[in-house]
């Protein structure tokens, strides 16, 4: 294997390759990219190869040293996946040789494209589990990294009980203010279709799952979000009311006691409930001028215009 930085120019492997150089087109570019000289040498090779369709372990060998040089060159990317099929090369050790990039380049998208279309060939997804709790050691909330397993769970059938609740759980153990893992449980547990929503004991559990992470942490938005989306989408025998949570939101934001509302989410939630009851719009309009002075203001207008809602109920003239 060409060690990095070699000048291919001097190396007797690549004797027989004619370089490509970059072509800018005519005259020069008004802002040249200051490319490396390694790298402006590696890329003319490429080109050559490319040009020829070479699938070879030296071309191989090749995207290596751009990537290392350029992990977000996604042609680069492409062509090695081509050549890694058209030589029946190892995918176990592609995969090996990815963690390692993987996890320098966290933030790059190239490298969970690549991963993605190695790991669906070999139709088996060993060790991913662990190495994507690797990579969330370094950051929990890469996008990147949520987006791939979620793909995952599909291609593999990783529903409950195949682990993948049990780390989203761990995940949310240690940050329960973690919006990625929130919406991955919740991919979990109703993303095979509509008939989750229609499993009592399943929205039963995790209206209790949400409760007590509430209890860990009122003014966190995602469980309340969380609350709001199964009351928005469970149906049958396992629909939720709105209205069934008036008592659970008065605990964080009790009208009778306006200086100590704990969560302001659940002061919106309570405004929402109170404006849906008959009789009630004062007191949702006392809960939304609280937001708007108090709890929330930043979102002042808003809450105003929630109010303005409230018109033809008599709520607003009796709150004003």
């Amino acid at each position: 294997m060409l060690e990095k930085m070699a000048k291919y120019s001097n190396a007797e492997e690549w004797a027989d390759i004619v370089p490509i150089p970059q072509d800018d087109g005519p005259g020069q570019p008004l802002a040249a990219i200051a490319y490396s000289d390694d790298y402006v040498e590696a890329m003319s090779y490429l080109r050559a190869v490319m040009a020829n369709n070479e699938m070879s372990e030296r071309a191989l060998h090749l995207t290596e040293d751009i990537i290392r040089m350029n992990p977000a060159h996604y042609t680069v990317w492409l062509y090695r996946s081509r050549i890694l099929f058209a030589t029946s090369s190892s995918l176990p050790a592609e995969i090996t040789w990815l963690n390692t990039i993987a996890l320098k380049y966290q933030k790059n998208y190239q490298i969970w494209h690549h991963r993605h279309t190695i790991v669906d060939a070999l139709n088996s997804c060993t060790g991913e589990q662990d190495f994507l709790s690797q990579m969330f050691e370094l950051d929990m909330k890469n996008y990147h990294v949520w987006s791939y397993r979620q793909w995952l769970v599909k291609r593999f059938d990783l529903w409950e009980g195949k682990g993948e609740l049990e780390a989203v759980e761990s995940i949310l153990e240690r940050d329960v203010r973690n919006n990625s893992a929130w919406n991955h449980r919740w991919y979990l547990v109703f993303g095979r279709g509509e008939s989750c929503f229609e499993d009592k004991e399943r929205v039963r559990r995790e209206v209790d799952y949400a409760k007590e992470a509430i209890h860990l942490a009122p003014q966190n938005q995602s469980p309340w979000n969380y609350i709001r989306g199964l009351i928005r989408q469970t149906k049958g025998p396992a629909a939720l009311s709105l209205a069934s949570f008036k008592q659970f939101a008065s605990e964080f934001a009790s009208l009778d006691d306006p200086d100590n509302v704990t969560s302001s989410h659940a002061l919106d939630l309570l405004a929402e409930i109170l404006a849906e009851r008959e009789g009630d719009a004062a007191d949702a309009a006392k809960a939304l001028d609280l937001l708007a002075k108090k709890y929330d203001p930043i979102r002042e207008n808003y809450w105003k215009y929630r109010k303005s809602l409230l018109v033809g109920q008599g709520g607003v003239k009796a709150a004003a």
